[in-house]
């Protein structure tokens, strides 16, 4: 008899919420509901996404079998679920437990309900793909169209007002705060929305609009306006956004460090 491959990050799931049940039996039921009731972190994660999306449109039933389609016809996405959620438990001090993101964290749900509409976009069925991302925005607040490509290891904290555009490309390991916005300059058609690469770290507000290149290991800083392709490991800021420095490490979206390392006066890094 086959056994299944083992699951680290559904196992520590697993045991984090038996443990809760016990603390809190108040929750039990939807402990149960959610977690403790599914053999695998995939139908757990297909029964939360189908609750919380389902309409009298489209049912929690036939939600729930579209999105378990979804993982059983594209294997990488349950890859990318696990690796987002331990982006969320290292990187997010409000994240105590392996659990959070897949119980509350709507930044988290909203990401792999946009995977699952990516899955259909790239399979044709753009009228479904389009009603998922619909119900995505109203739900969670957050406005990703199914086209754009996510990588893996994303961390959305807050998630609220974020929107990302049709032709957006984000690499992996990014981190993004609420009301970031990648999005076109309005009047281009095509290819018109922003790449960003592995490990940029994009603070609270920041808008990044059109085609325009975030180089890895970048920082964007809070309420920044960026209209022009950013080097790698730079830091900008401002409105329009300028080169002020350079992050601290590689990878600022791994530390979430803030601060920025200015540069010299005469403008040097």
């Amino acid at each position: 008899m086959e056994t299944a491959d083992p699951d680290p990050v559904w196992e520590t799931i697993r045991a984090e919420v038996a443990e809760d049940t016990q603390k809190e039996p108040l929750l039990a039921s939807f402990l149960y509901a959610v977690v403790l009731n599914h053999h695998t972190l995939d139908d757990a994660l297909s029964f939360q996404l189908a609750a919380k999306l389902g309409s009298s449109t489209l049912t929690e039933v036939s939600l729930r079998d579209l999105i378990d389609a979804a993982f059983t016809g594209d294997p990488t996405i349950g890859e990318a679920v696990r690796a987002d959620i331990r982006a969320v438990r290292t990187r997010d001090p409000a994240c105590r437990q392996y659990c959070t993101p897949l119980l509350h964290f709507k930044g988290f749900h909203a990401i792999q309900a946009h995977r699952v509409a990516h899955y259909y976009w790239r399979q044709g069925r753009e009228a479904l793909a389009l009603f998922l991302q619909s119900r995505i925005s109203e739900v969670f607040g957050v406005d990703i169209h199914p086209a754009a490509c996510l990588g893996r290891g994303l961390l959305m904290d807050h998630a609220t007002g974020v929107v990302i555009g049709e032709t957006s490309i984000v690499g992996d390991d990014v981190s993004l705060l609420h009301h970031v916005t990648l999005g076109g300059t309005g009047k281009t058609v095509g290819d018109r929305h922003p790449k960003v690469g592995n490990g940029v770290l994009i603070s609270v507000g920041a808008s990044v609009l059109g085609n325009v290149h975030i180089g890895e290991g970048a920082k964007v800083a809070a309420h920044a306006v960026v209209l022009t392709d950013v080097p790698p490991h730079m830091t900008v800021a401002g409105v329009p956004a300028r080169i002020i420095g350079h992050p601290k490490s590689e990878q600022p979206a791994l530390e979430m460090d803030h601060h920025i390392e200015a540069a010299s006066d005469d403008g040097s890094l």
